[in-house]
């Protein structure tokens, strides 16, 4: 394979950093894994050289699932590929969600050519990895991120490429490194695999889950309350209608009555003051702070305003409002892109923190949980419309984050039953599909102690997904 120029010197940077890293280890000295910063509890680790990689992907069909002013009707599976010097092999799972982690993207092309475009963006990290060491996988993200990204701007033709686009493409890569990364040093389960540094944002362990089902712009409320009488207790509520803002404003507070006048007198045990918490998932479709006040104004004249959990990503990324002052708990999700992106919300105001292992890498989800939990932000796992194995990587950060505020459980958007068309067939992907911990029950993922020995069956091997590689 030739390479260009910034190739070469993106590879002979990675080889120094990776060979820096093996030297400081030998001296005892920890290597920077967390924001720049040593984490003198983490405990070096042998250097994993990676020989061969592959790549391959299944497009799965869905309902239209409508956000952000569009839908998609497809949802690519990637698969990774690698194996290390030693012979061991090892294979991560993906969901590419175009539209969710660059709208730009998504409306400039079809949705084979945008998925297409995501897709050569894996490919190309696996190439960079091929041949080359890493120690961990945290390490490895930040050594691929810049070219991979650099990359992305490049073949999408988008000087503005959203870091989640390059992030998302990188799902399967990360995913395969921690599969590799555990059984090269003989890491039995999940919380064995994670470095010390994010050990504290990581530490509960819930014996429930809340599973949150996703209703998109123009659900009926029939949908809703039928997920209400089978136990769900909280659910994510997709606003920012199609339209223009004035439109798209009096449709969300139609929305919001109908919501209110079918679930607010409901009562869970879940939450603290005993009523049904409102989740709302704006997808940066408004403009001005003032239109979120106007719908919050509406909230409060119909007394829904207390029940009002977290409303998400109200604005784009790009707007600079301070959201601290609402009265109500502002998340962002697709906006905090990096570690660096998510503690620049917090500073405006932003309160919690949508974090998604299955969309933004596990590496960097670590790293912004831990963030989080140390300026004292709650985070929840959203979702992606992921496959059935990438529920449980998720459910494994969903379970260890702290409980949400007024909240007694961790909390886990999921809603690939919702929109796959062949969700059935894909829950028989999953190796542990009949454990106790896979199948919601009255709203929520029992998460006991099985689950936490078998980490929610993410390290085991899925026969469907290695068959892809078989010759």
């Amino acid at each position: 394979m030739k390479l260009n120029n910034n190739q070469e010197w993106s590879r002979r940077t990675f080889l120094s950093r990776s060979g820096l890293a093996l030297a400081a280890g030998s001296l005892g000295i920890s290597p920077s894994i967390s924001l720049g910063k040593p984490d003198k509890n983490f405990k070096m680790k042998k250097a994993i050289k990676v020989t061969h990689t592959d790549s391959n992907f299944e497009r799965e069909p869905l309902y239209p699932y409508r956000f952000k002013g569009s839908a998609i009707t497809e949802a690519w599976q990637t698969v990774a590929l690698m194996r290390s010097e030693s012979g061991m092999e090892k294979i991560g799972i993906g969901t590419q969600g175009t539209l969710w982690s660059d709208k730009a993207v998504f409306q400039s092309h079809s949705t084979t050519g945008g998925n297409a475009l995501m897709y050569a963006m894996t490919e190309r990290a696996l190439q960079i990895i091929k041949g080359n060491s890493f120690v961990d996988p945290v390490t490895l993200l930040d050594d691929i991120f810049p070219e991979v990204y650099a990359y992305g701007k490049k073949i999408t033709n988008n000087p503005d490429l959203k870091k989640t686009f390059a992030l998302n493409a990188l799902v399967p890569v990360d995913n395969a490194a921690w599969l590799l990364f555990g059984a090269e040093n003989g890491l039995k389960t999940f919380d064995e695999m994670i470095p010390d540094a994010y050990k504290p944002g990581l530490s509960h362990k819930h014996d429930k889950v809340a599973s949150i089902p996703s209703f998109s712009v123009g659900a009926s409320i029939k949908e809703i309350q039928a997920a209400a009488d089978r136990g769900h207790f909280i659910m994510k509520l997709k606003t920012g209608a199609a339209g223009t803002q004035k439109e798209m404003l009096a449709k969300d507070i139609e929305f919001l009555s109908a919501v209110h006048k079918t679930l607010g007198h409901l009562e869970t045990p879940y939450t603290k003051n005993g009523k049904i918490p409102y989740y709302f998932d704006v997808n940066e479709r408004y403009e001005k702070k003032e239109t979120l006040e106007r719908f919050l104004d509406h909230a409060k004249k119909i007394d829904a305003f207390e029940q009002i959990a977290v409303i998400e990503e109200p604005f784009g990324e790009d707007n600079p409002t301070y959201v601290g002052d609402l009265g109500v708990r502002i998340a962002a999700d697709e906006s905090a892109h990096t570690v660096e992106d998510a503690l620049q919300r917090i500073e405006q105001g932003y309160s919690a923190i949508a974090v998604k292992a299955i969309a933004k890498t596990m590496s960097m989800t670590m790293k912004i949980v831990q963030a989080a939990y140390e300026k004292q932000v709650p985070c929840f796992c959203a979702d992606l419309t992921v496959n059935p194995i990438l529920v449980d990587w998720n459910k494994n950060v969903a379970a260890r984050l702290a409980p949400f505020p007024d909240m007694n459980l961790g909390l886990q958007e999921t809603n690939g039953h919702q929109y796959y068309k062949n969700w059935d067939q894909m829950l028989g992907y999953h190796p542990m599909s009949n454990a106790s911990w896979v199948q919601t029950k009255d709203g929520v993922y029992p998460t006991g102690p099985e689950f936490y020995q078998k980490s929610g069956g993410i390290l085991a091997s899925s026969p469907h997904y290695q068959k892809m590689f078989e010759i």
